[in-house]
């Protein structure tokens, strides 16, 4: 199972991103050196979305096009 998920920063900005483990890489966003540098300097972040896909290459697509989105669309799609 892979997952495709929506981090609220502390500065309110987004950073999406693509796992097989949600809750460990939740964690390496907020507590280790292993996080995003994006989110490194805007710690702490809020787990706020996510989805679940059987492959990594329906998860990584989805990835890349939520990232492709303006704020307002991503604020939908976490709103539903």
């Amino acid at each position: 199972m892979y997952f495709v998920y929506v981090l609220e920063c502390v500065d309110k900005s987004f950073y999406v991103g693509c796992t097989n483990n949600l809750k460990k890489r939740s964690g390496q966003h907020n507590n280790s050196k292993y996080g995003a540098y994006y989110t490194k300097l805007r710690r702490p972040v809020k787990l706020i979305y996510q989805e679940s896909f059987d492959t990594l290459i329906t998860a990584r697509r989805r990835e890349k096009e939520i990232k492709g989105w303006r704020r307002e669309k991503k604020l939908d799609l976490i709103k539903k």
